[in-house]
């Protein structure tokens, strides 16, 4: 159809209108006649645009005064839902939060009776051993953990166990356990 009405108008001389020409795309709808086309409609505009007049201006002044408040509620009904979904969302953060304190303060609290009962038990095996050999094992050891096993020893068994150790170990010991049990820090 369009190749036939080309042809006509470059052979003929006769001028085709633009109506006339439609392109079909295969497998598509057949174009529709021009009494089937009509014109889409307008919305409805009000007088004054109509007619082609500009909108008065207290026109316009009356139509955004009647709707400022319902806008301005609308606004604040929207900023209020806002709110409340970011306070829910704070909420669930806070609930998982403290969900999580109270599980490290147990796995803590789980710990400190674990090192306590791991401490007790050091210092009783300590207190079983004979003073030469604990002294030795001692001398070993990081000099601030030994001062603590030592300072959680009966008086007498400690005494014995320094009595055993090297000189300058002893003293060493010694000058810890005598800075750990002041009240005041010397620094």
């Amino acid at each position: 159809m369009i190749a036939t009405a080309a042809a006509a108008a470059l052979l003929g001389g006769a001028s085709v209108r633009a109506e006339e020409v439609r392109q079909v795309l295969p497998g598509g709808q057949a174009p529709l006649q021009p009494a089937e086309l009509t014109r889409e409609r307008k919305p409805a505009q009000p007088a004054a645009l109509a007619a082609g007049k500009a909108p008065d201006e207290s026109e316009v002044q009356r139509f955004c005064s009647n709707i400022a408040d319902a806008a301005r509620d609308r606004r604040y009904a929207l900023q209020a839902e806002e709110l409340k979904q970011l306070q829910a969302g704070i909420d669930e953060r806070m609930k998982a939060l403290e969900a999580k304190r109270a599980e490290y303060e147990e796995w803590l609290k789980r710990r400190e009776v674990f090192l306590a009962r791991a401490e007790d038990g050091v210092v009783k095996i300590y207190a079983g051993m004979k003073p030469d050999a604990a002294a030795e094992r001692l001398a070993m050891v990081n000099a601030e953990l030994a001062a603590a096993i030592l300072m959680k020893l009966d008086s007498r068994k400690a005494g014995v166990i320094l009595n055993e150790m090297d000189q300058k170990a002893a003293a060493t010991l010694t000058g810890i356990m005598a800075s750990a049990a002041r009240r005041v820090d010397p620094s």
